[in-house]
């Protein structure tokens, strides 16, 4: 009678051992599963907001630019915040919550060494005479703006197109009286447009968005300046990696090429 009383035991001992063992992979999976789940969790990327602080002449090929990245890049929006450098400036000095930083010369760059990153020239420009649709005034050069008959209106000293115009106004020796001077290079070229001035100097890239409204009277590069566009992160960004990724980016192939079609020069 023993053996068979020994027997059951052995047998349930032999079922919950099997038991055991087809428990164990279902629950090793369910373990998997928990800890992959909190993994990809903390791991998966988060939305991201970049503000941009732009200068004026950046406005167009800026909002393609800002399109493209955000294709590129999911989960991560940029807001241009166009304006004149000298404003960007003042925006970035007073704590203005921004991430990155783009002005239309290296002097206002400059001096923001405290609160920027180190800043990498994405282009260049050129300046340009922008007339009135035909050239009614009949302008050929700098010279003709010394005419005390021509509106001519300029951008202030303090903006970098105004110091870029007064830079080559003087090295030619030329006079000139503006009807006015404006904050940035996207109002000098509102002027002449709107018809309340004959001739503005702006950028060469800002007079080819408005080729159905203004002409455009090439100086010679001997006359010419350069402008550079410096950008850089803003330290106080808290976003800091996904601005400098957008930094990066403006240096590559792709987004030189919107800015070649835009009529920005290489850097």
């Amino acid at each position: 009678m023993s053996p068979k009383f020994s027997a059951r035991p052995v047998r349930r001992t032999a079922a919950a051992v099997a038991t055991a063992a087809l428990l164990l992979p279902l629950a090793a999976c369910g373990s998997d599963d928990d800890s992959d789940g909190k993994k990809d969790g903390a791991s998966g990327s988060k939305d991201v907001s970049l503000t941009v602080l732009a200068a004026s002449s950046l406005t167009d090929v800026f909002a393609t630019a800002e399109k493209a990245y955000e294709k590129e890049h999911p989960g991560t929006k940029i807001t241009v915040s166009a304006a004149g450098s000298q404003e960007l400036a003042a925006q970035v000095k007073q704590g203005a919550p921004a991430d990155v930083l783009v002005t239309a010369d290296t002097k206002t760059m400059d001096g923001l060494k405290g609160e920027t990153g180190k800043p990498t020239v994405i282009a260049k420009n050129r300046l340009v005479i922008a007339t009135r649709e035909g050239n009614p005034e009949k302008v050929k050069g700098l010279k003709d703006l010394a005419d005390s008959k021509l509106k001519v209106v300029l951008a202030d000293d303090t903006v970098p197109v105004g110091r870029y115009s007064k830079q080559v106004l003087d090295k030619q020796g030329v006079k000139v009286k503006p009807v006015s001077k404006e904050a940035n290079v996207r109002s000098v070229l509102s002027k002449v447009e709107l018809g309340e001035a004959d001739a503005g100097i702006v950028y060469k890239t800002d007079a080819a968005t408005a080729t159905d409204k203004v002409d455009a009277v090439e100086i010679p590069d001997a006359q010419n300046a350069v402008a550079s566009y410096p950008a850089a992160t803003l330290k106080g960004s808290e976003n800091g990696d996904a601005a400098a990724a957008f930094v990066k980016w403006l240096s590559t192939p792709e987004a030189q090429k919107m800015l070649r079609d835009a009529g920005f020069q290489k850097p």
